[in-house]
């Protein structure tokens, strides 16, 4: 009869930990992850003066249609992208984030600052 009843919870644990396992992939990766509005400044450099662009991160990974992006969100929001040749580190957390970039126009070095927000 005990063991009846170990058999059974231990059964009953082990499903538990199987639904949770295959309902996993179903729930975001990352806390950041969804649609971020970015403003992107140059403070050095003949780069354009203010861009705006929308970037989308799912399961972590940083994508942009129409841009060559590739980098990641961290869980503790920590942000790491190549977008179109230019470099951008910072933190995100919650719903916003700021950082710094730098890249090249012509040759020229530029750099500055991005804020992020999501949508």
């Amino acid at each position: 009869m005990r063991h009846d009843r170990i058999r059974a919870a231990f059964f009953g644990s082990f499903l538990a930990a199987a639904t949770a396992l295959i309902a996993a992939p179903a729930v975001a990766q990352s806390p950041y992850d969804g649609l971020w509005q970015v403003t992107v400044v140059t403070k050095t450099g003949s780069c354009e003066p203010q861009t705006s662009s929308t970037l989308t991160v799912t399961d972590g990974r940083v994508s942009a249609a129409g841009a060559e992006v590739s980098g990641s969100v961290g869980r503790e929001g920590i942000v790491r992208v190549s977008i179109n040749g230019a470099y951008a580190n910072g933190q995100l957390s919650g719903n916003a984030g700021s950082g710094k970039w730098n890249g090249a126009s012509a040759g020229v070095p530029c750099s500055g600052r991005w804020q992020a927000s999501r949508q």
